[in-house]
């Protein structure tokens, strides 16, 4: 017994009809019903492919003037080619809210924080995670060590900015290519880099959880 072959289209509802006459040869369902099933999962299937849905991880990239906006903001090179870059844009566009908020002591709002409480309210909005609220007690939490060339993209860097040196005193967030985010006492919320003098004299160690 023959078939004749159905000519596929390149439009969308083409495409459809011909899957539609198809499944009737296969498919004891009513027209009505074949045709319903095949619009609902070719609507699934093209929204599932031509999304805009953005999220840390999605592999969906962002839009390039946004990623030059947030880029111009921080100070530092993204990309929206870059999948790292994209998996971490949570965390670039959130701390990019929080710059030039002043330093206040024990601060926890957008009208005054000091380092760990940016890094507090930081982590518990972009990663949803509750770490310790003072710098002190967060660089004694259990955490894998990182070294400064190591340091990756969210990690907590930490440094002993007073008289005793063994003394941890304060904490940002690395951001990438040495530059890190953090709450300074003199100018508020700041992206600084690592290789500045005061930062790498005053360096203690990385941290990642």
């Amino acid at each position: 017994m023959s078939t004749k072959a159905i000519p596929v289209s390149r439009s969308r509802f083409s495409f459809i009809d011909s899957l539609s006459l198809h499944s009737e040869q296969i498919l004891p369902m009513p027209e009505r019903q074949i045709k319903y099933f095949l619009y609902c999962v070719f609507f699934v299937l093209f929204a599932t492919s031509c999304g805009t849905h953005k999220g840390g991880g999605s592999g969906l990239l962002y839009d390039p003037k946004e990623v030059a906006e947030l880029s111009g903001k921080l100070g530092i090179e993204l990309s929206n080619m870059n999948k790292e870059d994209d998996y971490h844009m949570p965390l670039y566009a959130e701390v990019s809210q929080w710059l030039g908020v002043p330093y206040r002591y024990a601060g926890l709002s957008r009208r005054g924080l000091d380092c760990s409480g940016f890094t507090y309210l930081i982590y518990q909005k972009v990663y949803n995670k509750k770490i310790p609220r003072s710098t002190s007690d967060l660089s004694r939490m259990k955490m894998k060590h990182v070294s400064k060339r190591n340091l990756r993209t969210g990690d907590f860097v930490f440094f002993a900015t007073t008289k005793n040196r063994k003394n941890i005193s304060h904490v940002g967030i690395y951001l990438k290519d040495g530059f890190f985010i953090h709450a300074s006492t003199s100018q508020g919320v700041i992206v600084s880099h690592l290789g500045e003098d005061y930062y790498r004299s005053t360096w203690r160690k990385g941290g990642r959880i």
